[in-house]
Order: C-alpha cells, then sequence, then structure tokens
C-alpha cells in the first residue's frame, strides 16, 4: 500500500494570455505610470491596455490538494497461476479565487481573449463595478479497480503466458460551486468576504455560477485477455483482445472490440548465427492493433439538451426568455479507432558497442469526433457531433547507441534518435455527412475579419496553411496578393475563394542526440535536438507589421522602413509563413567525483553544475520557434507565447558512511 500528499499554492497572471498579447502590442516609449503614481493608459485606443496595470490590478490564486493511495495484492495459485487486484483511489481538491480591482473594471472590462489555437479569439465582458470577485472550490475524485488472473506454464521448449482481467474506473469531476460578487466599498476585500459587495446595484450584473455542464461523471469498464507464446526464445507469439465500454458515448455505440496481434523472430538465437562474432543481438519484430479512444469530449455529448436560445415578444409584454435545444442527440456516437501496423529490428554489434533499433508503422484512425453544421428542418439544434473522418500517420523511427570509446581513464558513449512522420487527412465525409474541407483558425487581427489560417482537407496533413500569397509591392510600395485566377492585387481579395496552400505545420524530422562522456572523476552529459522541416504562421508579426500605427503600438524594427501608405502589409499570408527549424541544446551536467574517504565520514562526494536551454539556433523571427506543435491547428503563434527559461542548477551529492 501507498500514500501520498501533495498541497500547492498558486499565484496565477490573471488574463496570462492577454497580457502576453500586450506585452508585444503595447508602445515600450509609453511611461509605466503617471507623474502622481497612477497607472497610465491611452483608452482611446480599442483592446490596447497597460500590460503592468494588468497585472498589478488583478489577482488569481489556486490552491491544490491531492492525495493518491494504491493498494496492490498478489495471490499466488497451484498449477501456474496467480491472481492480482490492483486499485487507486485519487481526490483533489482545488480552492481558486479571482479580484478585479475598481481600476480594472473601468478600464479593462472588455478583455480580448486570445487562447491556443484552433480556439478563436474572442472579447469577455467584465460586467461589474468597484471591483470583481470570483470564488470556486472544486473537487475531482478517480477510482481504478484492476483485477486479473495469470497463468505460466513451461512445456519442454514451450512457454506460455496467459492473464484475463477486468478494469473497472470512476472519475467524478469538478463538484463543487462557484459564485461572484461585485461593488465593494474597498479594493482591499479581494475574493474573501464576497458578501460585502452590492451586485444587485449594478443592472446588468449576474453572478457567476460557473460553465454550464461542468459536473462530470466518466465510467470506463475493460474486460481484457492476452496469450504470449516463446518457442525456445526464438519465435514469439503475442494476441489481446480487449472489450471497453464507457458512458461518454450513445445509448447504441457505448462498447467497443479492440484486438491486437504480435510476432518476433530472435535470428541470433538460431545455430546459423551461433558461431560468430559479429552480431550479439538481431531480431525482427511485427505487429497489427487497433486501439480505442473516449478521450477530449464530455458524457452529455451524445444527448439532446436545452438551454436559452435569445428572447421573444409575447402579448405585447417586453422580452421574455425563449429555450430551445442547444445540443442534438446521437444515439450512435462511437469509439474513435486506430489501427497501427508495424514492423522493426533490433539489432547490436561488436559486443553491443553498437545498437539500435528500426521501426516502420502505419497507423490509421477512423470514426473521428467531429462536429458538424446540420440543417435546423431535420434537427433540433443547428450541429451535431458525429463519427466522421479518417487520417493516416505514416512514418519510421531509427534509434543508435554506441560506446566508440571505452577505457580505464576515458569513456564515450553516444545514441541518437530520428522520426519521420508523414499525416494526411484522408476523407472528412461519409454518407450522411459530406464536408469537402474545413476552414480553422480565425486570428482576428486588425482589419482582417474572417481571415483563417489552415484548412481541414483530404490529401493535405493536419496543419496545412491555407491563406494570401504574397507577390511583393507595387510601385507605391503596397503589398500586393496573387488572386485565384493568378492576377496580381491590391485590393478586391476574397477570403477562402483566393487563398493558396502555402505550406504545413508538420516537421520532416525530429532528432535527439545524446551524449555522455567520462574522464578520470569528471563527467560531462549533453542533450540536443532538433526539429526540421516544419513552417510556423507567424501571426504576432503579422498583427504587428503596421508603419502607421507607429506613433501609439510597439512595432518590430523591420517595419522602420515601410511605406506607411502600406495598407495590406500586415494581411495574413505568405509573407510571414516562416520556416520554424530549429536545433536546441536542451540539457548539459558536468560533474565531478572526489576521490573516495577524501573527509572522513563520507563515501562519497560529487559535486555538478547543470544548464537547460542553453541555447536555440533558428532562422525563426519569433520569440521562440517550439510552439504547440499538437492539435488540430499546430504552428501557429498568437501573440500569447510564454518564453521558456534557462535555468542553471549548481548541487551536490554526498553519502555518509
Amino acid at each position: 500500500m501507498n500514500l501520498s500528499n501533495s498541497i500547492s499554492d498558486a499565484d496565477l497572471v490573471p488574463y496570462r494570455n492577454t497580457v502576453l498579447s500586450q506585452m508585444l502590442t503595447y508602445l515600450p516609449t509609453s511611461p509605466v505610470k503617471n507623474p502622481d503614481g497612477s497607472y497610465f493608459d491611452n483608452l482611446i485606443q480599442t483592446s490596447y491596455y497597460n500590460p503592468v496595470s494588468m497585472l498589478e490590478n488583478a489577482t488569481e490564486n489556486l490552491k491544490t490538494k491531492n492525495i493518491l493511495g494504491t493498494f496492490t495484492a498478489n495471490l499466488k495459485l497451484p498449477f501456474g497461476f496467480s491472481y492480482d487486484v490492483a486499485a487507486s483511489y485519487q481526490n483533489t481538491q482545488t480552492v481558486y479565487g479571482a479580484f478585479y480591482n475598481s481600476i480594472y473594471t473601468s478600464r479593462y472590462n472588455n478583455v480580448r481573449n486570445t487562447p491556443d489555437p484552433p480556439a478563436n479569439p474572442s472579447f469577455v465582458s467584465l460586467v461589474g463595478k468597484d471591483g470583481l470577485a470570483l470564488r470556486n472550490a472544486y473537487q475531482n475524485t478517480n477510482k481504478i479497480v484492476e483485477t486479473y488472473l495469470t497463468w505460466n506454464k513451461k512445456f519442454g521448449d514451450h512457454d506460455i503466458n496467459a492473464v484475463v482481467g477486468y478494469s473497472y474506473q470512476q472519475s467524478l469531476n469538478n463538484d463543487g460551486l462557484q459564485t461572484s460578487s461585485t461593488n465593494f466599498p474597498i479594493n482591499q476585500v479581494g475574493y474573501y468576504n464576497l458578501s460585502l459587495g452590492n451586485p444587485y446595484a449594478i443592472t446588468d450584473f449576474r453572478v457567476n455560477y460557473g460553465p454550464e455542464y461542468l459536473y462530470q461523471e466518466i465510467l470506463l469498464i475493460s474486460d481484457f485477455a492476452r496469450v504470449n507464446y516463446n518457442y525456445k526464445n526464438k519465435y514469439l507469439l503475442q494476441g489481446s483482445i480487449r472489450r471497453d465500454g464507457s458512458n461518454v458515448f450513445g445509448n447504441n455505440q457505448k462498447w467497443g472490440y479492440f484486438p491486437s496481434v504480435g510476432a518476433g523472430w530472435n535470428i541470433d538465437q538460431e545455430n546459423f548465427l551461433k558461431n560468430q562474432g559479429l552480431i550479439s543481438t538481431l531480431k525482427l519484430r511485427g505487429s497489427y492493433g487497433i486501439a480505442g479512444n473516449s478521450l477530449g469530449f464530455a458524457p452529455l455529448t451524445t444527448k439532446l439538451i436545452y438551454g436559452a436560445v435569445g428572447q421573444f415578444y409575447y402579448n405585447g409584454s417586453p422580452r421574455e426568455g425563449a429555450y430551445g435545444a442547444i445540443q442534438n442527440e446521437n444515439p450512435n456516437l462511437r469509439w474513435e479507432k486506430t489501427a497501427t501496423a508495424n514492423i522493426g529490428m533490433d539489432f547490436s554489434i561488436f559486443k553491443g558497442r553498437l545498437g539500435g533499433s528500426v521501426d516502420f508503422y502505419d497507423k490509421r484512425t477512423t470514426d473521428l469526433i467531429i462536429g458538424f453544421d446540420v440543417d435546423q428542418n431535420l434537427y433540433p439544434s443547428g450541429q451535431l457531433t458525429a463519427n466522421v473522418g479518417k487520417l493516416s500517420n505514416r512514418g519510421v523511427e531509427i534509434v543508435l547507441n554506441g560506446t566508440p570509446v571505452s577505457n580505464d581513464n576515458f569513456t564515450w558513449t553516444t545514441g541518437i534518435n530520428l522520426a519521420h512522420n508523414v499525416n494526411k487527412v484522408l476523407t472528412l465525409s461519409d454518407s450522411q455527412f459530406k464536408i469537402d474541407d474545413r476552414l480553422i483558425f480565425q486570428p482576428d487581427g486588425g482589419g482582417q475579419s474572417g481571415a483563417t489560417l489552415q484548412i481541414l482537407s483530404p490529401g493535405q496533413p493536419i496543419g496545412t496553411f491555407f491563406t494570401f500569397k504574397y507577390a511583393g509591392k507595387d510601385a507605391n510600395g503596397v503589398s500586393q496578393y496573387y488572386d485565384a485566377a493568378g492576377n496580381i492585387k491590391t485590393q478586391g481579395l476574397l477570403n477562402k475563394t483566393d487563398y493558396y496552400v502555402i505550406g504545413n505545420a508538420q516537421p520532416k524530422a525530429l532528432i535527439g542526440w545524446t551524449n555522455s562522456v567520462n574522464y578520470k572523476n569528471f563527467d560531462l552529459s549533453v542533450f540536443v535536438r532538433a526539429v526540421l522541416g516544419n513552417k510556423i504562421m507567424n501571426v504576432t508579426r503579422a498583427d504587428l507589421f503596421r508603419p502607421n500605427t507607429a506613433q501609439f503600438t510597439n512595432i518590430p524594427v523591420e517595419v522602420e522602413n515601410e511605406s506607411t501608405a502600406d495598407f495590406n502589409s500586415y494581411k495574413y499570408s505568405s509573407r510571414f509563413l516562416e520556416n520554424g527549424s530549429y536545433l536546441r541544446l536542451d540539457n548539459a551536467t558536468l560533474g565531478y567525483t572526489f576521490k573516495k574517504n577524501i573527509i572522513p565520514g563520507v563515501s562519497s562526494l560529487r559535486l555538478y553544475t547543470t544548464a537547460n536551454n542553453l541555447f536555440v539556433i533558428t532562422g525563426y523571427k519569433g520569440i521562440d520557434p517550439e510552439i504547440n506543435q499538437g492539435g488540430l491547428a499546430p504552428g501557429v503563434d498568437t501573440n500569447n507565447f510564454y518564453p521558456k527559461t534557462r535555468t542553471f542548477l549548481f548541487g551536490l551529492n554526498v553519502s555518509f558512511n
């Protein structure tokens, strides 16, 4: 049995992404404070705030308590059987408080939210006066019980391992409450004593009870079986089957069946390789299996839900609240499935001095869970979550490890891994839902309403950039772009109609290189990582690329030579699509181990220093090329990137006699 508990107390940055965006936008020559000590603000500009004032006039705090207990038991039985049971319980409790003082509610009450893609930016209205406070307390509990019976049996050259089991997992999320208040007598109240506020005096204020459908109960039940067969440690076979059920799916499709099979051949155990000194290990292996995904959406996704849909007049009376369907029912929503075929080889030669592995894989994901616009003549609401779409990932992974030098005073071991993946959307349609493509992520920069950056389209990878194609400048210094017919224009371009596929965010290669060197009492380890061949859309640079706003907003240095007559300079286009390749020295550690017994009573003594994120080599013009590479809209730098830190650590390891 194991029991652990942790407590954390974190001060957060209120509207962090907005503050990061304002740090980039705010004119650096503007003062932080006025002569009288108050915070300076240019409130004439829309969505233009003093980031220091935003930091200082609001507070957010999150306290978290987490307790985790696990229990395992094993019972040995006759005839090679054993029975195992494992249980775990996790309880996480959070207490959150936020306070936006009277300055915040008077100046920054229409805050622009800049979320990570693919979510689009929006404006959040902080309705309130003389301070706004919010307080909530929630708890999440997770219970898991697994029980399985194992049979191990050896018959001469035959070795069998079989497992059959059952798993039960229940998660209760966001069990708690939230409330808010406003109109406080003084700012010092903070988010304590919410009863001191007078929210009812503010006409438009409504108590914030938290997002709708916050509470969730997720249940996952699994039956599973696996058989391993080994003949003379030469030929290996494995087969497994899972039957998984989850309440997040429709009533007709809660259960899924997921089989897998694998085989291995230890070639080095064959007689024809017995009496040779070159090959130490040589194994050929292959597998095929199907896995299911139930993560990423709420258990109420499949239910018909009613909510507020606007207002209406009734018998000439003032507008009354109208309620209707806001989510369609889908009893046939089922598991996403990923089928993976893999073939690989493991090897080592020269008595283990050089070794590695090579893997080729082909993954096909089907029944992608996507929201679709539907005809409200056929459905109560305008959107339905359904299983439509197929996705492909194919690639190779190579790992090489070696010890080029090894003697009494000097040892050098090195390892390199390389991965190449080709991603492709196969289809977004089926017999019922037919969609050729889908435009995603709308940064909504000034003067670019409706402009999107990427497209999900059959035959193209996720992260395909689809936007205007830059064509240089005309004689007047105005930026030009190609229309769909190839004509060069400065005006009259249409979103989507005149867009081009201009690149994608998927890297062509991921490389990691590890080195470990020992010389006498010194030791050095270095890890270098590279990402090659990907593109990044620098939305931050585009939104700041406005020479005619230099008198009141920040601009990049390169914009100083731009013409103020260029009303097209900032348009999202291939001009701001940059090479995202980089080489990063992730970690380096240098240590020295003193001779034994150099200090009485001390058996070992080692001094070391570690540095993380020492340098990055890249041509990318943004803060850092290592931005989001996951999700449906990777490779977009959206005004809210928090840069990586460079850290140095000095340490001492001591062992006493």
